[in-house]
């Protein structure tokens, strides 16, 4: 099994998840310019999509999208997913909200030619995006006092609020800071070169 991603990019929550199952995979960087991968390969020719993340399983199968990958690997370790009769489905709920509502909305930040208006604007509307959530979390995590691969989407598109100077609404800071301190965490971040260097 392969994930492919690029450093920082929301394949970082795909790469967390996975080792937060405790999955033995490959991991392949990905020029999301170039659309070449670091060995070489043209990229579009395993995800015509050209962007990340996808998962080729080893029968040759790809997975690509945010929601499919973190939801298959919840599928696979239940302990990332909320539990019970309804858990599956307020999983595809967040992970949803995730993606459409706060990872689409930075656009602006990604796109040499957006305005400082528009910046303005999606900033302002990722803010209310995170302040709902943050008003929703009530325990360490989510959906409680286990993280799950909807807390991996979170991390990142909370990393990405920072780097773009949003200010994170409490209590989303102190979530960022337990993530961080979680060993799948470090070690995502540690493969892709994000790794914060240790105090000396």
């Amino acid at each position: 099994m392969k994930l492919y991603i690029a450093p920082g990019a929301c394949s970082l929550a795909d790469h967390i998840a996975l080792h937060e199952a405790g999955f033995d995979f490959g991991r392949v960087m990905v020029d999301l310019k170039t659309k070449r991968t670091d060995d070489g390969r043209d990229y579009m020719q395993i995800n015509p999509k050209g962007y990340v993340p996808a998962l080729q399983f080893d029968d040759g199968q790809v997975l690509t999208e945010n929601i499919a990958i973190l939801s298959w690997v919840a599928d696979q370790d239940a302990s990332l997913a909320p539990s019970g009769p309804m858990g599956r489905y307020r999983l595809l709920e967040m992970l949803a909200f995730i993606s459409t509502e706060i990872h689409k909305g930075y656009k602006p930040f990604f796109r040499p030619d957006a305005s400082d208006a528009e910046k303005a604007m999606a900033g302002e509307t990722i803010a209310k995006r995170l302040a709902y959530l943050a008003g929703n979390l009530k325990d360490d995590y989510l959906f409680g006092d286990r993280p799950g691969v909807a807390d991996a989407y979170l991390f990142v598109m909370a990393m990405w609020a920072q780097k773009v100077g949003l200010t994170l609404p409490d209590p989303l800071p102190a979530f960022v800071a337990r993530m961080k301190a979680r060993p799948a965490v470090r070690l995502a971040l540690e493969h892709e070169g994000l790794a914060e260097p240790a105090n000396s």
